[in-house]
């Protein structure tokens, strides 16, 4: 096990997952178009309100809010559509792990 933030003990599968997570989304928040990017970036990562968005972009601030809500829906649905198909690759039936599966359950009958 290795160690986190505080001092917690973390499985090493843990800690792969959560880098694997990270890299998928950075890749998702870089192919935002980039006004949404932006937006995005300054209020979630670097954590700014709407107000200093709005300045920093010379935005208005509805528009901030416009684009930061389109920003996460275009996240939300395309990490949605990466979960579908690694859900199908985790869980598709056939070959050698379907074998094994179908041979554990026998044995357990």
């Amino acid at each position: 096990m290795s160690k986190v933030a505080g001092d917690v003990l973390e499985r090493p599968e843990h800690g792969a997952a959560r880098a694997q997570m990270r890299r998928i989304l950075e890749e998702k928040v870089d192919a935002l178009p980039e006004a949404y990017r932006t937006v995005f970036v300054l209020r979630c990562v670097e954590e700014l309100s709407v107000e200093e968005t709005a300045h920093c972009l010379s935005l208005p601030e509805a528009t901030v809010r416009s684009r930061h809500f389109r920003a996460n829906r275009l996240l939300r649905e395309a990490l949605s559509r990466q979960i579908d198909l690694a859900e199908r690759e985790i869980f598709e039936f056939g070959g050698d792990r379907c074998q094994r599966i179908i041979d554990a359950v026998r044995r357990a009958l």
